[in-house]
């Protein structure tokens, strides 16, 4: 069956989406200055980066990079989810689910690709297999729509299951990368039952081969893919293959990915190797230890993630930077001293003190240096110094906060992975 989209009317350009445009001018509850910035950033995505293509899909790139990275377009459109009861807004969510799958189909290893579907970078990042599959499972929640769960879609993300299944035990996979240390392959590593990744979603490449936020994203992740198998493609079998690499995956971070230090207690590390070794930071790239709690896999009270917490948000971070404008997190693929909005965004959308959100929008309205976007990154001292001029990411999410915390609408669904019930349905629904 083709994953083409035409079920639903097309606007003649997605900018054109009068649902998004209303959306953008309903700003309620906040200063003027923060909606301003809510405006631009809301609209950024959809006046700038998204296309809708011949085929039936929709190409979304990041901003001023003129390809589509599975992770990034993911979180691009997420906000616009608040919004498909508008059928344009469907329409054109489900052409990045239609799209997306038809990437992963061509290349599970590769992380981004062009207007013709050819790979832009193979650069095997777990968390570009989990974005899209989260996307679908969103939108699945939010319209009751299972038309985009498509024989090839099924096909996609099992082809995705199977990159995920057999990255358990590195030493098996033929994945190389000349930017990898030993010959391509990585630095060393032991077996876990989590699955290793290449790169970190900041597109550098990993430390030690195992991502602790990524493999939390991965309990979340198989944890809804396994209820599509269930629920809607009525496959008992792959349900229950998905929910046993869901525990494994679970185990390992409870097995290795917690480590003690002296001043904070037990942390969540970002990265080990499964042989002893673990590397305690964050970086501004989402999945990240800071959003744990958006990852759904964590409730933002649970003690280790607050441990975890007041180590990242402290110079005790190698990439924690604090200075006149702002304070936060930035990223070893950004200059010393720049913090990313991602980050401020993600801490305000994590937080449980109402003073702290204040603050963090605060620093985020400090670093519009007049265009009403937000960077890539920006010196904690001096805005008008930056990185990249045209992201929509952080845009996207900023528009999220703004919706969830100065809005208060409805948050996205989720699905709850830390409830066991859920899981008991799942399976349930599998047999």
């Amino acid at each position: 069956m083709s994953t083409s989209v035409c079920a639903f009317s097309r606007p003649a350009n997605a900018a054109e989406i009068d649902a998004l445009a209303k959306a953008a001018a309903e700003y309620h509850g906040g200063n003027v200055d923060t909606g301003q910035l809510y405006a631009q950033c809301f609209l950024s995505t959809i006046r700038n980066d998204v296309t809708l293509t011949p085929d039936g899909t929709t190409y979304v790139i990041t901003g001023d990079i003129g390809a589509m990275w599975l992770r990034d377009a993911s979180a691009q459109v997420r906000p616009y989810m608040f919004f498909a009861a508008d059928p344009e807004v469907r329409s054109m969510l489900r052409g990045v689910i239609a799209r997306e799958s038809k990437d992963i189909g061509i290349d599970p290893y590769a992380n981004a690709f062009n207007r013709d579907y050819k790979v832009v970078e193979e650069k095997y990042e777990l968390d570009s297999l989990l974005y899209p599959i989260q996307l679908a499972w969103m939108y699945w929640k939010s319209t009751g729509d299972t038309s985009v769960f498509t024989p090839d879609v099924k096909a996609s993300y099992e082809k995705a299951l199977a990159v995920m299944e057999l990255e358990r035990d590195h030493s098996q996979s033929h994945y190389r990368h000349r930017q990898l240390p030993a010959d391509g392959a990585g630095s060393p590593v032991g077996y876990t039952g989590m699955i290793w990744t290449g790169f970190r979603p900041s597109d550098d490449p990993t430390k030690y081969g195992y991502l602790i936020p990524d493999e939390m994203f991965a309990v979340s992740v198989l944890a809804e893919l396994a209820e599509i198998e269930s629920l809607v493609w009525h496959d008992g079998a792959k349900a229950q293959e998905v929910l046993a690499l869901h525990d494994g995956v679970a185990d390992g971070i409870n097995d290795f990915g917690i480590v003690y230090t002296p001043k904070y207690g037990y942390v969540y590390a970002y990265e080990v190797d499964g042989l002893g070794h673990s590397n305690l930071m964050d970086d501004a790239n989402i999945p990240s230890l800071l959003s744990a709690p958006y990852l759904d896999y964590v409730d933002a009270s649970d003690p280790i993630y607050q441990n975890t917490r007041r180590l990242i948000l402290s110079p005790d971070d190698p990439y924690f930077f604090a200075g006149k404008v702002a304070q936060g997190i930035g990223s070893p693929h950004t200059p010393a001293h720049f913090v990313w909005p991602l980050a401020l965004v993600m801490q305000g959308l994590t937080s449980t003190d109402p003073t702290e959100v204040a603050g963090v929008l605060n620093e985020l309205k400090a670093s519009d240096i007049g265009d009403h976007l937000l960077h890539e990154s920006f010196d904690v001292d001096d805005p008008t110094r930056f990185t990249r001029s045209n992201f929509g990411w952080p845009c996207s999410l900023f528009s999220e906060l703004v919706i969830d915390r100065v809005m208060g609408d409805p948050p996205l669904p989720m699905l709850a992975v830390g409830d066991a019930r859920a899981f008991q349905s799942a399976r349930a629904g599998g047999r």
